[in-house]
């Protein structure tokens, strides 16, 4: 420490003193300067000793340095604050006299910081990986193995159903959490469950993982209920009908689930009453009389997510009945302040209920010594962390498994016949019960935590019922079932500078999107760039058409077009032969770490900074070509003809490679890519096999076929018809009054464009007038049209 800087150590005051004096003065334990160091203890002192104390008090620590000598007057500080009463009391308070062992304990159930370590690839942020500095001996072992070929490499496997775990194999599971049945996806849903986990799911498959993924609709519970009610149709015809929205919306967006299915199955009930029998053989659930809120005018008790008010904790005014979206704290729908029914907005009353409780107190310390193993061995997200660590923090408590319901899976027990399990008790379960659908071999993957690894994939509001409530029921159901190993959530994506609301028409749904005449893959590449990982973020129109164009478009689509156009035009569709330089070395080389940087960042589901290694990779050939023009070196000399035949011939086996990166996120263009460049079937597993491999897989005189653009340029006049299109409606404060987002002139004039029916629009007309003669009356000016001059009848 640079003894200049103000310390704990120094004689300058930073903070209050006077915690305890003593006489003598010593050396800095920092600097060693005898004259600097009063013992006068301050808040500094007690604050650095906190921290340095799980180090420090174990005397292996300090002896452990060469220069531990040097530390002598370290050791004689620490002992010294440490003898204050207040020092001790804390300690014991938060070690039980049990040594720095039980700060683990302690720690798990503190949030604690992101860091970043600087030689960590992992964690490297942009401008660390842009640093990187190529070495002599990186660019010659990356040119001697790209030299190697395409021989040897790992041959293709096809997916056989049902996919089952293997022996000596790497047998991952992965789940996305359940939409629930009763309403269509918007965009946010989509990235934080569906198309996140396919991504991983694809890569995994190409990495040659024993891979397993499975979701399903969510069927159960008052929502869909309410719905059915809201169109005339019984439960299970909702359901039916909504699967099969969702089912096809996930189709469009290229889902590749191995089993699409639903919780209102026979499995479902057979497997989730044989947990709640296990649950309740073993003691660990409890009986207890409630109170709920029941709306009178709709005659029912109200289920959590149908009733709203503000958050008993932070005041959030529309705060569910069992979770707040703004802090994330969860409540008991009792607690919520103005509580108000979501159906009939009329103010619910309080009444009692028996209901049946499992109990997380009683299963406590079984999972934190869960926990403890799986976030230190697995890829967890840091809010998955930080959200299963508060709940431990603030102590279990009961969790009421029943509801007073109709549709859902009936408790089998006879005190509580009219009942049905509570959702986030039930719906996890789903699933155990999709993959029995998929296959009756289910519990090789369900009860088999020594050889499967469990990926769950959801927004961040879902982690505490998998991190906590649904754990929990599966030890202690004590029946050695699969839990999660690696628990990936992400923050939310708003609309915006708003949120998705189809009640108001605000924001892309995903039965929307193919409407809007963008390929799914562009809407893939957008979602995926703008992954809320560490942040929420807002999809943007005007960001869209910008990444479209810049990054898609000018980027990667211009480069991958160039290569094989060069190809086509100046060899005859034949790859050239390759005399690499110093030059061409260096590309393949920095190609080859951005490669190993992919598969670090994709191993550990970094999804969004993987697909910047794409685009790194794309502007690295990009300025290779532009540095080397063999579009004029193909007019010169012999040599000349030569280079640029190296070139061309580099650039091409970029895009191969490129090809093969993007599968995960653009499997058509993916595809399309590799049919242009008729790259051979095991190019993509040679590429990605064990740290990333980029090797000549089109060698000289390999044929191509005819290329064409991958993307089409998005026009301002498109992105603002669609902006307007997804708008919705908003309250104009001052005249109250509903308008269309972006004015109803606008919206007419795109009507006018997207020549809607003469009906529609003359409908339009009539509203803007009226609108108009509104606005009139509210500024206190006649509403009706000035007599027009110097026109005759």
């Amino acid at each position: 420490m640079d003894s200049t800087i103000p310390s704990a150590f120094s004689q300058k005051s930073y903070g209050p003193r006077n915690v305890t004096t003593r006489q003598n003065i010593s050396a800095c334990p920092v600097c060693s300067s005898a004259d600097v160091f009063q013992e006068a203890v301050s808040v500094a002192d007690v604050v650095l000793w906190a921290a340095l104390y799980p180090l420090l008090l174990q005397d292996s620590y300090l002896t452990s340095f060469p220069s531990a000598g040097e530390l002598r007057s370290v050791r004689g500080w620490f002992e010294r604050v440490g003898d204050l009463a207040a020092c001790q009391a804390a300690a014991n308070r938060v070690l039980h006299g049990k040594g720095v062992e039980a700060l683990k304990t302690f720690l798990q159930k503190h949030p604690a910081t992101q860091t970043q370590r600087r030689d960590s690839p992992t964690n490297a942020t942009e401008a660390e990986v842009a640093e990187h500095v190529i070495t002599v001996e990186e660019i010659e072992e990356a040119a001697q193995i790209w030299s190697e070929g395409l021989k040897g490499s790992p041959a293709v496997t096809e997916r056989k159903h049902p996919v089952l775990p293997q022996e000596g194999k790497r047998n991952m599971l992965l789940t996305s959490a359940l939409p629930y049945v009763n309403n269509v996806p918007h965009l946010g849903n989509i990235i934080g469950c569906v198309l996140s986990a396919d991504v991983f799911a694809r890569y995994g498959r190409l990495r040659g993982w024993n891979l397993l993924y499975i979701c399903g609709t969510d069927e159960y519970g008052t929502a869909t209920e309410n719905k059915a009610r809201e169109e005339g149709l019984t439960p299970q015809e909702i359901c039916d009908k909504y699967h099969a929205i969702h089912a096809d919306i996930y189709k469009w967006f290229q889902i590749d689930f191995d089993f699409f299915g639903r919780t209102t199955t026979k499995q479902q009930t057979e497997i989730a009453q044989d947990i709640f029998w296990r649950l309740h053989e073993r003691g660990f659930l409890l009986e207890d009389t409630v109170e709920q809120l029941r709306c009178e005018s709709c005659q029912r008790f109200l289920a959590d997510r149908f009733v709203e008010g503000e958050c008993p904790h932070c005041r959030y005014p529309e705060a569910r009945g069992d979770q707040c979206d703004k802090c994330g704290r969860l409540i008991n729908a009792v607690e919520l302040r103005n509580p108000q029914c979501k159906v009939c907005k009329e103010t619910p009353v309080i009444r009692s209920s028996k209901h049946l409780f499992l109990n997380l107190p009683k299963l406590e310390d079984e999972l934190e010594q869960w926990l403890d193993k799986s976030t230190s061995s697995g890829d967890w997200t840091v809010n998955a962390r930080h959200i299963t660590r508060s709940w431990i923090r603030d102590g279990l408590k009961p969790r009421c498994i029943t509801r007073d319901l109709q549709w859902g899976t009936p408790v089998p027990h006879e005190d509580y016949k009219e009942k049905v399990f509570y959702v986030w008790f039930d719906a996890p379960i789903g699933y155990l019960s999709i993959t029995a659908n998929y296959t009756d071999q289910w519990e090789k993957w369900w009860k088999n935590p020594q050889q499967v690894e469990l990926y769950n994939f959801m927004a961040k509001d879902n982690v505490p019922f998998h991190s906590v409530v649904f754990p929990c029921s599966l030890l202690g159901a004590q029946d050695n079932y699969t839990l999660v190993n690696h628990l990936i959530a992400t923050e939310y994506l708003n609309y915006e500078d708003t949120k998705f609301s189809k009640s108001r028409g605000v924001g892309v749904f995903g039965d929307m999107a193919k409407d809007t005449g963008i390929p799914s893959d562009v809407w893939r590449f957008y979602l995926l760039y703008l992954r809320p990982e560490g942040q929420d973020s807002a999809f943007s129109w005007s960001d869209m058409a910008l990444k479209n164009n810049s990054e898609l478009l000018n980027n990667l689509g211009n480069f991958i077009n160039r290569a094989g156009m060069f190809v086509s035009k100046f060899f005859d569709g034949c790859v050239p032969e390759m005399l690499l330089n110093e030059d061409d070395k260096r590309l393949i080389a920095q190609v080859r770490w951005e490669l190993k940087q992919y598969i670090q960042l994709l191993d550990k589901v970094r999804i969004r900074d993987a697909l910047k290694c794409i685009l790194s990779i794309s502007r690295h050939g990009n300025q290779y070509m532009q540095l080397n023009e063999p579009w004029k070196k193909i007019k010169g000399g012999d040599g000349d003809r030569r280079r640029a035949g190296t070139v061309t011939g580099v650039s091409v086996n970029v895009a191969c490679l490129l090809s093969a990166v993007l599968e995960p996120y653009m499997p058509s263009v993916s595809h399309t890519i590799r049919q242009q460049l008729q790259a051979p079937h095991t190019c993509v597993s040679a590429i990605l096999q064990n740290t990333g491999t980029f090797i000549c897989t089109l060698p000289a005189g390999h044929r191509i076929s005819a290329v064409s653009p991958l993307f089409q340029k998005l026009e301002n006049e498109q992105i603002e018809v669609l902006r307007k299109r997804f708008g919705g409606q908003q309250v104009c404060k001052r005249h109250s009054s509903i308008i269309t987002r972006g004015s109803p002139g606008n919206k007419l004039r795109g009507l006018k464009a997207q020549k809607a029916d003469k009906s529609v629009i003359d409908d339009e007309v009539e509203k803007l007038l009226q609108l108009k003669k509104q606005l009139s009356l509210a500024e206190g000016k006649n509403p009706e049209p000035a007599a027009q001059k110097g026109k005759k009848k």
